[in-house]
């Protein structure tokens, strides 16, 4: 069910426990947002002090040459649970992200944007509903988006490809921090977080927040490119949910189908060529096409007998992984 803006939020200090109200950070990657940081650390300052929060925040400066993180930490020298991190360079979304998850033992993770898009009244929101019980809750964009044609588009095959249970994936988002255990998130892969939780198994569910204007600078994810990346990403995602446990699936058939063709195209020609309807030498293209379809079908068997003894070397290093989790003082 999609909680909509209208519905009330009176008093959600006394709605969330105590240990809800401080066992989460807000993750915010941050790029050349200078002029934007007085505004949001103001804000954060008055939505903690409104609803009673004492969580962690975590603004990853991501290679920023305009002094954000500098500015960041002045601004907030005497906010304790105010953390700056820095990468040396700009890596993007989903390295800040996983920069901020391995610096914070917080069990809830709260993804924002610097460009203060969303408004920080929105957190205690998004707790509210992890504490129903979700283990990942995303904001589902209400307002003029710039990008919002390419993003229906983009959302709508994410849907029909994978068939989770949010209409808007790329947008903030709240989920307790062991779903990082279990996803692995690649270059630019936080736009298919949502996906990747969803097929381990985790709970998912939405909420409406307000899209509100950029305030200072300027977008960091535009431009054509973005599109042709998206759709490329988009694809290496379904090959990994679709294919990577079961890689023969892919390699074994299509191999099997070109050699079975091979050897369909062969009996062709040698029918022909009884039916002295080929000529005995010289031009030779069915024999030609015969041993290329055995060639590239055999190919593609041992690629996918190389790919399956693989995906069981990833299997094996999962369920060492899990082992390792539940060991007592790890």
């Amino acid at each position: 069910m999609v909680e909509t803006l209208a519905t009330k939020r009176p008093d959600t200090e006394t709605r969330l426990p105590a240990t809800v109200r401080r066992d989460f950070a807000v993750v915010i990657p941050a790029l050349n947002e200078v002029e934007n940081v007085p505004d949001l650390v103001h804000e954060l300052r008055q939505t903690f002090e409104r609803h009673g929060l004492d969580g962690e925040v975590l603004l990853v400066d991501d290679g920023s040459t305009d002094g954000t993180g500098d500015v960041a930490r002045r601004l907030t020298g005497d906010w304790e649970r105010f953390r700056v991190l820095e990468h040396r360079r700009n890596f993007g979304k989903t390295e800040a992200l996983l920069t901020a998850a391995d610096a914070t033992n917080a069990g809830v993770l709260i993804l924002f944007d610097a460009d203060l898009q969303h408004s920080t009244e929105e957190i205690p929101r998004f707790l509210e509903k992890i504490h129903e019980g979700w283990d990942i809750v995303t904001g589902r964009k209400i307002g003029h988006y710039e990008k919002g044609f390419v993003s229906r588009i983009y959302n709508a095959l994410s849907r029909w490809l994978f068939d989770v249970p949010v209409s808007d994936l790329n947008s903030m988002k709240a989920f307790r921090s062991e779903v990082l255990d279990e996803v692995y998130l690649r270059h630019d892969w936080h736009r298919f977080f949502v996906v990747l939780a969803h097929a381990r198994g985790f709970s998912a569910t939405e909420i409406d927040i307000q899209l509100h204007p950029r305030r200072h600078g300027v977008a960091k994810y535009s431009g054509r490119s973005r599109i042709v990346v998206g759709l490329l990403d988009l694809l290496s995602v379904a090959f990994f949910l679709f294919f990577s446990r079961k890689p023969m699936i892919l390699f074994g058939l299509s191999g099997l189908a070109l050699a079975l063709l091979g050897v369909a195209v062969g009996g062709v020609t040698i029918v022909l060529r009884t039916l002295g309807a080929m000529p005995p030498f010289g031009f030779r293209p069915l024999l030609y096409l015969v041993i290329l379809l055995e060639t590239v079908g055999f190919l593609l068997l041992g690629f996918g007998f190389i790919a399956e003894l693989i995906a069981q070397q990833r299997a094996e290093l999962e369920a060492l992984n899990r082992r390792l989790r539940r060991t007592p003082g790890r």
